[in-house]
C-alpha cells in the first residue's frame, strides 16, 4: 500500500486532536482537562526520545529486521497473520532474529491503532497489535466515535482498565511525540509503502516468506 507521506503541520495537528474529540466520552466536558491536554499536544515541542521501539527476540540477534506497518493496511494484516507467525517460529524465537515494528501513520485511526497498541507497554504490544490486526476488517468501520469504542473494546479485552485506556487516549503529549517519531523513521529510511522491511540496514519492500527465507539464510 502507498502513501503519500509529506504531512504539513495542519494534518499532524489534526491527527493528535481527532484523538481527543472522538476518544473523549460524550458526557466530557471538552472545556475540561481532556481538551486542554489536546491544546497542548499541538502546540507544545515533541519528544521523539520518549517513544521506545517495540521488539521481540534476542538482543545478540546476528540479524535485524524494523517493520514498517500500519495498523489500516490491509497487506500489513495479511502479513501479520501469514509470514511473520513463520518468521517468529523460525528466526526470532529461534534466537537469528531481532524484530522491531515501528508503526506508520495513513490517517488518524492508525495513530489511535498505536494509541492503544501501547497502552500496555511491551508487555502487552505484541499481543494487541495481533488483535488489531484480526480485527482490523471490524474496528476500522463505522464514523470516528465508533471507531474509538472499538478500540477501547480492543484494549479492554487485552486486559487493559477502562482508566489506562482513557488516560492513553488522553496523552497529548504521547500522541504529539508519536506523530513525530513516526516523520522521523519514514524519512531516515525512506519508507514509502507498507508494509516495508529493513534487514541489516537494507531496505526491502513486501515479500513472500520464502524470500524472507532466502535472504535471511544468505547473512
Amino acid at each position: 500500500m502507498k502513501k503519500n507521506y509529506v504531512l504539513g503541520s495542519a494534518f499532524v495537528a489534526a491527527l493528535v486532536l481527532g484523538v481527543y474529540f472522538a476518544m473523549t466520552p460524550k458526557s466530557s466536558n471538552l472545556m475540561g482537562p481532556s481538551f486542554g491536554a489536546a491544546n497542548a499536544a499541538v502546540s507544545g515541542e515533541a519528544d521523539t526520545s520518549a517513544v521506545v521501539d517495540m521488539v521481540m527476540g534476542a538482543e545478540d540477534a546476528p540479524i535485524t529486521i524494523i517493520e514498517y506497518a500500519s495498523y489500516t493496511c490491509p497487506h500489513c494484516r495479511s502479513f501479520h497473520q501469514g509470514a511473520f507467525q513463520n518468521l517468529k517460529t523460525d528466526y526470532i524465537n529461534t534466537g537469528k532474529v531481532r524484530f522491531t515494528y515501528r508503526e506508520i501513520y495513513f490517517d488518524r485511526y492508525g495513530l489511535w491503532g498505536s494509541i492503544i497498541a501501547r497502552c500496555g507497554g511491551q508487555d502487552k504490544f505484541f499481543a494487541i497489535s495481533d488483535l488489531l490486526y484480526t480485527k482490523q476488517s471490524e474496528w476500522t468501520k463505522g464514523s470516528p466515535a465508533e471507531i474509538a469504542d472499538n478500540l477501547r473494546r480492543i484494549g479492554i479485552t487485552a486486559g487493559l482498565s477502562q482508566d489506562a485506556v482513557q488516560a492513553c487516549f488522553s496523552d497529548g503529549q504521547k500522541a504529539q511525540n508519536l506523530v513525530a517519531w513516526y516523520e522521523k523513521n519514514r524519512a531516515a529510511d525512506d519508507i514509502s509503502s507498507t508494509p516495508s522491511f529493513v534487514i541489516n540496514g537494507i531496505k526491502y519492500a513486501n515479500m513472500s516468506y520464502a524470500e524472507f527465507q532466502k535472504i535471511l539464510d544468505a547473512q
